[in-house]
């Protein structure tokens, strides 16, 4: 009995320059390495392409009528589906500050102008190797049980290990790809992103102050790896606060600031402005009795000792 072998899949890659004859030029040499190669003549129609399909690879034209390719690869860039897609810049503008414009814009390489096939196909294999590494080590992360996830510089999820998803789907109260994240915590990995993975500190999720996250590094353009930590648990005994009168969310506050945290922590912890902290502050003083944060501290310090 013979076994069908499943034939190997084929690469597309889709050409996007307003030169007939570039599109020729590397159709034909594509084709003839065994790629399925599809053609747009300018941005507008590289995106209704890639509407109906993901490309492996991207082939930009730098310099193009209407929407340059520069602005194309933003846009994009944009779509979680095509983060890790790698787009390789074509150009006849060797100038260091054209280069980085397209680096910046999410591309991962350029050639000049005008093209020499074998070295375009030689970065084409370097640079699909490179995503299907991507790939392998995200499915060695799906495996060993991490709680790790990718965002975009907007806060879209990008990808998630399944323990990871699972974690901000309870949080979320929908499905994992559906999560961004807040302006908060926005802010949080802009000012990460800036001191390194080494030196940032963790940040709280809105709402649940059981699930910490962690800067891990940028992986790709507009990629950043985040992790998510379970932290022990925080509320004050719903015995006490009761007994006091202080409702849930005071209790919530009163126990972050028996912890040392600052009114700024407490309103990202928790998902409040700064100005809530400071009236649910008020009334908890007034409800304890007592006048400043050190007294409160001391009694959400005490309750939690004769509760534990």
């Amino acid at each position: 009995m013979l076994m069908s072998i499943e034939p190997k899949k084929r690469d597309v890659a889709l050409v996007v320059d307003d030169s007939p004859e570039t599109l020729r030029l590397l159709t034909d040499a594509l084709d003839g390495a065994g790629m399925t190669v599809m053609v747009a003549l300018d941005g507008a129609a590289a995106m209704r392409i890639i509407d109906q399909l993901t490309p492996d690879i991207i082939l930009l034209d730098a310099v193009m009528p209407g929407i340059d390719g520069f602005e194309t690869c933003r846009r994009l860039k944009r779509d979680a589906g095509l983060a890790n897609v790698p787009v390789i810049f074509m150009t006849g503008l060797a100038e260091t500050e054209h280069i980085v414009r397209g680096l910046e814009a999410g591309g991962v390489d350029y050639v000049t102008k005008p093209i020499v096939i074998e070295e375009m196909l030689a970065r084409i294999r370097v640079h699909l190797g490179n995503a299907r590494l991507t790939q392998s080590a995200r499915a060695a992360l799906d495996v060993s049980g991490r709680f790790l996830f990718a965002v975009n510089r907007q806060g879209h999820l990008l990808w998630a290990t399944p323990q990871a998803q699972k974690l901000l789907s309870d949080h979320h109260g929908a499905q994992a790809d559906d999560f961004v994240l807040p302006p908060a915590l926005l802010q949080w990995l802009e000012q990460a992103r800036a001191k390194g993975s080494a030196k940032s500190q963790g940040a709280f999720l809105p709402d649940n102050p059981q699930l910490r996250l962690f800067y891990m590094g940028e992986t790709a353009p507009n990629e950043f790896l985040l992790r998510l930590s379970r932290e022990s648990g925080t509320a004050l005994p719903p015995e006490f606060t009761s007994e006091l009168g202080l409702t849930t969310r005071e209790g919530e506050v009163l126990a972050w600031l028996s912890k040392g945290k600052t009114n700024r922590d407490i309103a990202q912890i928790l998902g409040l402005s700064p100005r809530t902290v400071d009236k649910h502050l008020e009334q908890i003083y007034a409800k304890l009795g007592v006048e400043n944060r050190t007294a409160a501290a001391a009694i959400a310090a005490n309750a939690t000792r004769r509760n534990s």
